[in-house]
């Protein structure tokens, strides 16, 4: 059977999830449920957005002048008398003065800040993906406990039965049934009720982890009973999925492609040091009246400024070596994550496939056979032609052959789950634009 690639992920959620349960049934907790509400409440999402406000707040201000800087002073005041009308030259002063940013260094400082706000909406859906898969998980362990449980508590009244024989067969002594038969059946039911306490207790711990992304009101509720037939049948995964070109798409590789293109805007920073900045500064100098009282007039200087980079030898050049290297060890970063990503999804299909051969092998022929063993047993022991251990022990095996049964369904799911993730599809996300946060 072949599903079309494109169909794997939007069909992960609807393949996990069972249809509506009649009103008069118990609420569940169904997969979408879960994950909706783990994404609705997470406080990551929240942050992500204060983040990308703030750096957009901040590239619109280190797109601005400086402020001017004004000085107020006096100048020249004759030191013996501290007269301000005895010498020409005092005069009470007030100046402004702007300096002006190297280069283009106002506007790359703004785009750079733009660059890294644009890499919020990437680690949001990353995060969303994330959210998903390890909520998934969560969900599917709570299902794979739970079936387990109801599996073994229906599972324990047969033991019980076996006890009940064997302990009959060993009062009347009309089965040649031994003391050791009634000690072992009692054993039995002893180890299942210490395997019921190990579930209830991982369930209890799966519980409190999935309560953290839920609330402990609705992780208390229990799951749908059976993972639909969806999941047990081979799951078409091509290499097309998992190809480099298709993992460039993916939220976390495209967060990567953000940074990288703010690394890129640090070099051009780098860059305008090797430009001078500059000043301009006027000055207005008030004068009093001569002793004699002839009027004295005011004084107005103006001046430009501006510093020589000639030296650039261990400032300039080593800021602008380092920004280059920072930026190649970005694309590095990148080729790691794109190659970590692939081998975890081809990881992912072979576990897939494996356990489709596995469920398979299960349902098709090992848990029939099982089950023909242990009732062969059953019937030559109740007709006093086999031993009671072999009986004891057929139902044993029988009991944990549908208990991995039911674990290698979680596991494939799981497996799926993280494929889903891995294979995150964020293509339909515009580029970051900060025309999309204005008027």
């Amino acid at each position: 059977m072949s599903i079309l690639p494109h169909l794997i992920k939007p069909a992960f959620l609807g393949a996990l999830v069972l249809t509506s349960l009649p009103a008069w049934t118990a609420p569940r907790l169904e997969l979408t449920g879960a994950i909706d509400a783990a994404i609705e409440n997470d406080p990551w999402l929240r942050q992500s957005v204060q983040i990308q406000d703030a750096l957009l707040e901040e590239s619109i201000a280190d797109g601005a002048l400086p402020d001017p800087r004004m000085t107020l002073g006096a100048a020249n005041l004759p030191t013996d008398t501290f007269d301000t009308g005895q010498e020409a030259m005092t005069q009470a002063t007030i100046g402004f003065t702007q300096r002006i940013p190297r280069g283009d260094s106002r506007q790359l400082a703004s785009e750079k800040k733009q660059e890294m706000a644009g890499v919020q909406p990437f680690r949001r859906e990353n995060r969303r993906a994330q959210v998903m898969e390890s909520v998934a998980h969560l969900w599917l362990e709570v299902w794979r406990t739970q079936q387990s449980i109801e599996l073994i508590e229906d599972n324990r009244a047969l033991f019980q039965q076996l006890e009940d024989v064997a302990e009959a067969g060993y009062t009347s002594a009309s089965m040649g049934s031994r003391q050791q038969d009634v000690i072992r059946a009692s054993l039995e039911l002893t180890r299942l009720e210490d395997r019921l306490t190990v579930l209830h207790s991982q369930q209890a711990s799966n519980r409190a982890e999935l309560a953290e992304w839920i609330g402990p009101d609705q992780a208390k509720l229990a799951v749908s009973k059976d993972v639909p037939n969806e999941l047990l049948r081979v799951f078409p995964l091509g290499w097309a999925e998992t190809s480099a070109e298709a993992l460039i798409r993916h939220p976390s590789i495209r967060a990567t492609d953000q940074l990288i293109d703010a690394q890129s805007v640090d070099v051009d920073l780098a860059r305008q040091a090797y430009k001078p900045e500059w000043s301009v500064s006027a000055q207005y100098g008030y004068r009093e009246r001569a002793p004699n009282g002839q009027d004295r007039a005011d004084l107005f200087s103006v001046g430009i400024g501006f510093d020589l980079p000639i030296f650039t030898g261990n400032r300039q050049d080593r800021k602008l070596n380092a920004s280059v290297a920072r930026l190649e060890a970005a694309k590095t970063e990148r080729i790691l994550q794109i190659r970590g990503l692939q081998a975890k999804a081809r990881a992912a299909v072979a576990r897939i496939e494996r356990l489709d051969d596995r469920i398979e092998l299960y349902e098709q022929t090992l848990l029939p056979q099982m089950e023909a063993q242990a009732s062969a047993a059953l019937t030559a022991y109740n007709n006093d032609d086999g031993d009671f251990a072999e009986a004891v022990r057929a139902r044993i095996a029988e009991l944990n052959t549908q208990v991995e049964l039911i674990q290698m369904m979680a596991e494939r799911a799981k497996n799926l789950a993280s494929f889903r993730y891995l294979t995150s599809d964020t293509s339909d996300i515009p580029s970051f634009s900060l025309n999309r946060y204005q008027d």
